[in-house]
């Protein structure tokens, strides 16, 4: 039974168990998603969906990462503060999971975290449970769910019932039918990419609170199927034509997928960074400017093809989920922070003329990459100059991923840009004092809250 031994795996899971390498990537992760968490709530989306859910009241629990104190339950909170971090679409990615596991599996954390006034060593210990549980299960579906499901809003409701399940304590019993009732949850379709509507910041904040609802239900006695994983009616088979049940498994106690997470230094879909890195790369290295360049060609796999190949994106969102605008951008900006995104940069005139000169390529030899390593997100640039040079530049590690990976100082540096804006420098940096003494914390509770203060 794959669900039940995933489960008493994610149970054990506990702080003096991991590795002090593994501790501090799990820090890092925390601290990638805080930044982004506190500066995603300031979107409209997530606004909208703050004031729908506060509208009805709620016990003072834990905090919204918004800037203005507001506490409510832990399951309202959980669901605020993942759909906040889903909204910039600057959170990690975990690549062969195809899945923004820290949008889903640190607001439960945090949510309990201090609502049950648990220890920084649980908490980091919940967050790696929560990683590898999601991980997994997004393993066992990828790539053939891709098409239809966000994997962040399906699979990754078990890695949010996973950390909130480990950070209740409960045992491989009941963490499994905590899994069982995440699974029953789990949703998250695509269509809203085509008008670049909010649904993305939904997906998360859903599955967010689906994690703490079926662990404080299991918790209770609350049973769901025991069988949710690989059971004939269960995730896998209902969300994927083909499975990949073996991955739900393999290799469980050696290593943990929290080490294989990635990290963005772009505010864009991950399936552009690749590309990103490369024009970013051969930018610097022969400094080109949009109007020295003739044509670009992007080479691509499927996923990357189907997911960003658009041409012509009508909002901020559309922009972030085409390859075609963030290259371009990049080549003006040389970078593509939040700030490349905004409602009135988009339309820019230069930035435009170059899209229509960005021809996508779906390639086989760069799917392939993909086809035999899951966790190379793959592609290759050719840039057409107008004095008569081709640049090429194939990239399969893009700077944040674990082989070419962003260093603390480099995700202190992207924290506070995000942060500060909202709590102001003092008490951005007492959070990142926080997160990077965490194991320190006897009550997460009132250590987070007097970061806030």
């Amino acid at each position: 039974m794959a669900t039940r031994e995933l489960a008493e795996f994610a149970a054990a899971i506990a702080y003096d168990k991991i590795p002090e390498a593994t501790i501090r990537k799990t820090k890092q992760c925390i601290l990638d998603w805080l930044g982004v968490c506190i500066r995603g709530s300031q979107e409209r989306p997530v606004k909208i969906i703050r004031n729908v859910l506060l509208e009805g009241g709620g016990a003072k629990q834990a905090s919204i990462l918004a800037g203005g104190g507001e506490e409510t339950s832990a399951l309202q909170a959980a669901f605020c503060n993942g759909a906040a971090s889903h909204s910039l679409d600057f959170d990690d990615l975990h690549n062969p999971s195809i899945i923004h596991l820290a949008t889903v599996v640190i607001p439960p954390v945090f949510a309990i975290g201090e609502a049950e006034h648990k220890s920084g060593k649980d908490v980091l210990a919940a967050v790696v449970a929560g990683y590898e549980v999601g991980a997994r299960v997004g393993e066992s579906v990828i790539p053939e769910s891709y098409f239809y499901w966000h994997t962040t809003g399906t699979a990754g409701t078990f890695g949010a019932a996973a950390s909130a399940a480990n950070l209740l304590g409960l045992d491989t019993e009941k963490m499994t039918q905590c899994l069982g009732s995440a699974g029953t949850q789990a949703a998250g379709l695509w269509e809203f990419l085509k008008e670049g509507a909010m649904s993305k910041t939904l997906h998360a904040g859903k599955s967010s609170y689906a994690g703490v609802l079926s662990a404080y239900l299991a918790r209770e006695g609350f049973t769901g199927a025991s069988k949710i994983l690989e059971g004939e009616k269960g995730f896998c088979h209902a969300v994927s034509s083909v499975t990949h049940l073996e991955k739900l498994t393999a290799g469980l106690g050696k290593g943990y997928k929290i080490d294989e997470n990635s990290f963005k230094p772009y505010a864009c879909c991950k399936h552009s960074h690749a590309g990103l890195y490369a024009v970013q790369v051969l930018s610097k290295e022969h400094d080109l400017k949009p109007h020295d360049i003739a044509k670009i060609e992007l080479l691509v796999n499927n996923i990357t093809d189907f997911l960003i190949n658009n041409p012509s994106p009508e909002n901020p969102y559309g922009c972030k989920f085409s390859i075609q605008y963030c290259v371009a951008g990049m080549l003006k900006y040389g970078e593509m922070g939040v700030e490349q995104f905004a409602a009135d940069v988009i339309d820019d005139a230069e930035v435009r003329d170059l899209m229509s000169r960005t021809e996508v390529i779906k390639n086989d030899d760069i799917d392939a990459i993909i086809t035999s390593d899951p966790s190379k997100l793959a592609s290759k640039v050719i840039i057409h100059c107008k004095d008569g040079r081709i640049l090429e530049k194939q990239v399969d590690y893009p700077k944040g991923d674990p082989p070419n990976p962003m260093t603390w100082d480099e995700s202190v540096e992207k924290f506070m840009s995000l942060a500060a804006p909202v709590y102001g420098k003092d008490r951005s940096v007492k959070l990142c004092h926080l997160v990077d003494s965490l194991e320190e914390s006897t009550d997460f509770s009132i250590d987070f809250k007097e970061c806030l203060v």
